[in-house]
């Protein structure tokens, strides 16, 4: 009874830390140089921006910044529509699917939300 109370209180633990940590661990620190400027049609960086997409939402806050502060960190963007402005996250290492980052601007230019999609 003991050694199986001893696997339970570890299996609680470990499940708790992965639930803290969800999100906040990324594959990649990220570099405003390399996310601007590496060749992601290249196979070593298919993944680039999707590794260091934690780290850059843990590590900058984009909400509040303006147009031109988020193109002088993340460069220009692969779409621009009306007040949303994306980047192509590249393949997400969950098999063939592909990840994007949509960035909100409010009427005076000012990111007001942020999504990473999947798919």
């Amino acid at each position: 009874m003991k050694k199986s109370y001893k696997i339970l209180i570890t299996v609680i633990v470990i499940i708790s830390l992965s639930l803290f940590f969800k999100g906040r661990i990324s594959g990649q620190k990220f570099d405003s140089e390399k996310w601007k400027y590496s060749n992601l049609n290249s196979e070593e960086n298919w993944n680039l921006r999707w590794s260091m997409m934690n780290s850059l939402r843990n590590n900058y806050e984009l909400k509040g910044k303006t147009k031109s502060e988020i193109i002088g960190l993340l460069g220009k963007p692969d779409a621009e529509v009306r007040n949303e402005m994306s980047y192509s996250l590249g393949y997400t290492g969950f098999g063939i699917n592909t990840g994007t980052l949509i960035i909100r601007l409010d009427e005076n230019g000012i990111v007001e939300n942020l999504n990473v999609h999947q798919g």
